[in-house]
């Protein structure tokens, strides 16, 4: 058999329809053909990237649809399901193949509530990565609607099913530092570029990708590679920035041990702000997330806990290096790191799922006698939706729990924009003191693309 290279797989499916390909008979079933009933029968919109990653942990179960704008970006990923049916439109894939139980969505952020929403109202269940969705009244109204369906979701971050995210909650719940009141977290993160202006150059459009899909909700503008991939990040019609994509991660745990809901105040300082003194272009961007950022949260008493600030840094800005911290250590990991500050002590830990989380100093580790495992452990955060889609519990990072937390995120990346602090009413999800802020809370989009 001739070994398929990926040039020659390009070349062979630039010739075949952009919609969709023939779909097997073993995949719909039939007379010599009945699926297994115990395996889902999974599609991918967004094949390459983080969808690769998640269909990577799913194989076994049905793959059944692959769905990319971008073919060149998920050729790999096709090439490693030869007969399982390609398409570029996942409007198409939802309509032609209804043998499909359950969607992953790792499209740009900008994409996700699209195309979630379009799962969901074809009575699919749902895996999104993170950040759920590009605005808050997405997040909500995504939330709302699969609650509605009744389908099984998952948001994402594969850290809020790590052992350490679970011992955290457990450490602080049992008072190992004390009642915290501050809590700093931090991000290396844009590793692409960010505070540039928009290109002028309309370079073609290469012939494995379908700008018009890609674009998808946003405002139109022409194909530039200054967009993907991943670049897409670093822009505000298409990302979230350093705070959208390492925040879910890194708050994630935050959230869970010091049982947050929403935000009463949030307010940022960014590059621009120190722009002249760094060298840079001193006018503000409003193509781009900022280079760096801080970003300050105020979040009410919980029950028995304080009142917290949550301090957001990224682009290389980082908090003081705690003096209980030995030398020689690293602050994190790295992806970032949290600081917990207690009464009674201090918790390090890096990023995702707060891992490698120690009491600072080492004694005072080595001194802790720690409390019993009282959480259920994860079997896996991408197994816990598969059991989910199967009849099982609700996965850990439902959209009901992904919602809120996403919200957050999205709360700085306004406060990056309007430049004043935010007080923020939950409830009737506006801004009581900056009515010009409640503007970034939903989109416009383009005809054809409504949720």
């Amino acid at each position: 058999m001739k070994k398929i290279n990926r040039r020659s797989f390009l070349s062979t499916a630039s010739a075949v329809a952009s919609s969709f390909m023939i779909v097997p008979r073993y995949v719909l079933g039939g007379k010599g053909y009945t699926a297994p009933s115990d395996k889902l029968n999974i599609a991918a919109i967004g094949s390459g990237g983080m969808g690769a990653a998640d269909l990577k942990e799913m194989t076994e179960e049905n793959i059944v649809a692959l769905c990319d704008v971008d073919w060149d970006r998920a050729s790999e990923t096709f090439m490693q399901f030869p007969d399982v049916p390609k398409y570029k439109d996942f409007h198409i894939m939802l309509e032609k193949q209804k043998d499909i139980d359950a969607v992953i969505v790792a499209t740009p952020d900008h994409v996700h509530a699209c195309a979630s929403m379009a799962a969901i109202n074809a009575g699919k269940h749902v895996y999104t990565e993170k950040p759920l969705t590009h605005t808050i009244s997405e997040a909500r109204t995504l939330a709302e609607a699969a609650r509605h369906a009744g389908v099984a979701t998952q948001m994402g971050i594969q850290g809020h099913a790590m052992e350490e995210a679970r011992l955290l909650c457990e450490w602080i719940w049992d008072g190992a530092i004390g009642a915290i009141r501050e809590v700093h977290a931090w991000s290396p993160h844009p590793v692409w570029p960010q505070g540039m202006d928009r290109p002028t150059e309309t370079p073609p459009v290469p012939d494995t990708l379908d700008w018009e899909l890609w674009i998808g909700p946003a405002p139109y503008r022409p194909y530039h590679p200054a967009y993907l991939p991943m670049k897409w990040r670093g822009w505000w019609d298409f990302g979230t920035g350093g705070l959208g994509d390492m925040g879910c991660h890194i708050f994630d745990p935050i959230f869970w041990a010091l049982k947050l809901g929403h935000p009463e105040s949030v307010e940022a300082s960014h590059s621009y702000f120190v722009a002249e003194a760094l060298n840079w272009d001193k006018k503000k961007n409003t193509e781009t997330y900022p280079r760096a950022s801080i970003v300050r949260y105020k979040f009410p008493a919980r029950g028995d806990m304080p009142t917290v600030k949550l301090i957001w840094y990224d682009g290389g800005l980082m908090p003081d290096r705690p003096e209980e911290l030995e030398e020689g250590r690293k602050m994190g990991d790295q992806f970032g790191g949290v600081l917990y500050i207690g009464d009674k002590g201090k918790i390090l830990t890096g990023s995702h799922g707060a891992r490698g989380l120690r009491i600072i100093p080492e004694t005072k580790m080595q001194g802790y006698q720690r409390p019993p495992k009282t959480l259920p452990r994860s079997i896996g955060h991408r197994r816990e939706w598969i059991a989910a889609c199967k009849g099982g519990e609700a996965a850990g990072m439902n959209f009901d729990k992904a919602g809120p937390l996403t919200e957050v995120v999205l709360l700085g990346n306004i406060a990056l924009r309007v430049d004043k602090k935010l007080l923020w009413d939950a409830t009737t999800m506006r801004f009581p003191n900056a009515p010009e802020a409640d503007q970034y809370l939903h989109h416009e989009y383009r005809p054809g693309w409504e949720l």
